[in-house]
């Protein structure tokens, strides 16, 4: 008997039969002898419902009271699969994250979690219940609803299986794995049958919607078996493991494991500051106040005294960024602040460019070819990232993909 920990995307529980479906799935898992912890996502669109009702009152809701708008999507999830599965004679029981304590700072919209009580649902999973628990949610020490941004309930999952000791969790989505690239975008994009944490996290910070870049951290932090598959269709999905459990001669052989890319990226300048000590803090701490994620960042050799300063941030936080830099640039002693929000980020990842050389030349060859001008480099170990403009994405992806022949298997 093993202790499993599925979590469930919006798209598959979007409807009532599809709740019914993953009730199905659950309870056949169960009758193989596991204990079943089931975290759940909101219906498909519900947030993104949610958060047009509270816009439509105000452009810039309260965080808190946000939170405790957005909270109710997954409330509503939870309980419909526990009637489910109580429908077909199967003990179940709902908790919100509150109901858990799942502990939290208090960043609302962008919660962290801190601690999980685990008493009460190990109670229930010993009386012989299946415990289901809303994602993208917790409670701060003060009792305020919070949530943990877009793709928190794969964090939930993967947290809520390291608080249990879970032998497995399995992220169920609407596609059956970790692909090359998004299918979507190039049809011959191939699954992988198992990719290292690391590489998985430059992916998901690269712009991979599989999985939020938190639950990757934590899996890998907590050393919590992490498996992708499909709610949809039966499959092996995509294993994620760790790096030394991987085949040295796969290692060597797999030089690119996949491109990740990020249309949601805005770039801002700061034209004309004092090239001094301190200026990068002076720019990026009161962004960072406003809970302001910064993606790359170049600053540019001083000259006459200045220099600029140019950085990425999501196209969600552009409108506030652009606001908060110039209200600083008067006081910087800053010449101008420009901003452009259609930018786009493409990310070649691999484990394999530890041990082989020119995999940035290749790559700035290829889009040189496709005369796509490149507007920001930033690299890693296993990582070469670049802003291109967006609408030169797709043809990047597409000519990126065929130029390392990620169609082939390794």
């Amino acid at each position: 008997m093993a202790l499993i920990v599925q979590k469930y995307g919006g798209t598959s529980v979007g409807t009532p039969e599809r709740i019914e479906t993953v009730a199905e799935k659950v309870i056949g898992w169960r009758g193989r002898g596991h204990q079943m912890v089931v975290v759940v996502s909101a219906m498909s669109g519900e947030t993104d419902r949610l958060i047009g009702l509270a816009k439509g009152i105000t452009p810039r809701p309260h965080p808190r009271e946000l939170d405790v708008l957005l909270a109710t999507g997954e409330q509503v999830t939870i309980a419909l699969l526990c009637i489910a599965l109580e429908k077909r004679g199967c003990p179940a029981r709902s908790y919100t994250g509150s109901q858990v304590r799942i502990i939290t700072d208090n960043a609302f919209n962008k919660a962290r979690i801190q601690a999980i009580e685990a008493a009460a649902m190990q109670a229930d999973l010993d009386a012989g219940r299946i415990v289901v628990v809303a994602g993208f949610q917790g409670v701060d020490e003060d009792g305020n609803i919070t949530t943990l941004g877009r793709g928190g309930s794969d964090t939930t999952g993967v947290a809520l299986a390291a608080a249990l000791k879970a032998d497995e969790c399995q992220i169920y989505t609407d596609v059956d794995g970790v692909y090359t690239t998004d299918p979507r975008v190039v049809s011959e994009a191939r699954r992988l049958d198992r990719i290292t944490f690391e590489e998985m996290l430059e992916m998901a910070s690269a712009g991979s919607k599989v999985l939020q870049i938190r639950s990757v951290e934590f899996a890998g932090k907590h050393n919590v078996p992490l498996r992708v598959l499909s709610s949809f269709q039966d499959g092996p999905g995509t294993l994620i493991t760790f790096e030394e459990a991987l085949e040295a001669e796969q290692m060597e052989k797999a030089l690119i494991s996949g491109i990740a890319f990020n249309r949601d990226e805005a770039k801002l300048t700061v034209l004309g500051v004092p090239d001094r000590p301190g200026i990068a803090y002076s720019i990026l701490g009161p962004v960072s106040d406003a809970n302001i994620e910064v993606d790359m960042i170049i600053q540019n050799i001083g000259r006459d005294g200045t220099t600029d300063f140019t950085f990425t941030i999501h196209r969600n936080d552009y409108d506030r960024t652009l606001e908060i830099l110039r209200e600083l640039a008067t006081r910087l002693g800053a010449r101008e602040v420009s901003g452009d929000p259609k930018i786009a980020k493409l990310s070649l990842v691999g484990i394999g460019m530890r041990s082989h050389a020119g995999v940035a030349s290749k790559m700035f060859q290829t889009l040189a070819k496709e005369n796509i001008n490149i507007r920001m480099i930033s690299t890693s170990e296993i990582k070469i990232s670049v802003v291109v403009d967006e609408k030169y994405l797709e043809l990047g992806v597409r000519a990126l993909h065929e130029a390392f022949e990620l169609d082939k298997a390794a």
